[in-house]
């Protein structure tokens, strides 16, 4: 890997950035606000924001640079796939029970549902998050699925993940907002309040959080290698491990293709050589 140091300052900094995350919601929801248990009242209400942050902010990035991590390079693609969707079905659920969190807790208190632009947003996001996870199912996990269906959709899968992500950390974020203005009156939120400042912290960190998760899933030289090269090189350092042939010749790297046309030219010199003593 290329620029292996600075990819390892920016993963670290995103694991203690997401650990941080957790415990920030965590604090904010048992310290300032009123804790967390399933009675229709305001702590069942937040297990939204925990939830949601646990599962669709850092669960959610970690599944985006999962590939990106190079002890995991000499692991099957298949095993991967599944570490992948394995990620995304636990992000999936926890966001699931978040809404019903919220949707419960306001049809307990009387709350007209679906009215802000926090919700509609949130709730498009999930229904297309789903979608793309059950479709990604469909074409990469099911062997039915040619592989130049595979490689045209690729593009898509992951620009719309990229994308997906980026709206879940502006959905957050107005989100908490909301959440800030309904629960801080006395003192107001606009005096500046101990919670407000707190959670506006909160706030900052989760963009910290998406930039450095889209940094890292969008730099070419920290991308997974293509399995041709990983079996070459497990075949030439000595590893047992073998991946599977799931791409043609025609991914094979810029650094094979000269590999192989600098073998050629040395046995055609060595040709005209053996030609030349005869």
């Amino acid at each position: 890997m290329e620029g292996f140091k600075s990819f390892l300052f920016f993963l670290v900094s995103a694991l203690l950035l997401g650990f941080a995350l957790v415990i920030f919601v965590l604090v904010w929801v048992l310290h300032y606000s009123d804790g967390l248990a399933w009675d229709g009242g305001n702590p069942e209400f937040n297990w939204h924001p925990v939830l949601i942050i646990t599962g669709f902010v850092f669960i959610e990035g970690i599944a985006i640079i999962v590939y990106r991590l190079p002890w995991t390079w000499r692991c099957s693609k298949l095993l991967m796939k599944f570490i992948h969707a394995g990620l995304h079905l636990t992000a999936t659920v926890l966001v699931i029970v978040a809404l019903v969190a919220v949707f419960d807790f306001h049809n307990a208190k009387k709350i007209p549902n679906m009215y802000s632009l926090h919700s509609w947003v949130g709730l498009t996001i999930v229904i297309l998050f789903v979608f793309q996870f059950v479709a990604s199912i469909v074409v990469y996990l099911l062997p039915i699925t040619p592989v130049s269906v595979r490689a045209a959709v690729m593009p898509i899968h992951v620009y719309s993940g990229l994308l997906l992500f980026g709206g879940v950390i502006g959905t957050c974020l107005m989100g908490i907002t909301e959440k800030l203005i309904f629960a801080l009156r006395n003192p107001a939120y606009s005096t500046f309040p101990p919670q407000g400042v707190f959670v506006n912290t909160l706030g900052l960190l989760i963009v910290i959080f998406g930039g450095l998760i889209m940094w890292i899933a969008t730099r070419p030289a920290w991308k997974r290698p293509p399995e041709v090269a990983l079996k070459d090189q497990h075949s030439f350092g000595g590893s047992s491990g073998s991946a599977p042939p799931e791409y043609s010749k025609s991914d094979k790297s810029d650094v094979e293709l000269n590999s192989d046309a600098a073998r050629k030219r040395n046995l055609k010199l060595d040709e005209a050589g053996q030609r030349s003593t005869m």
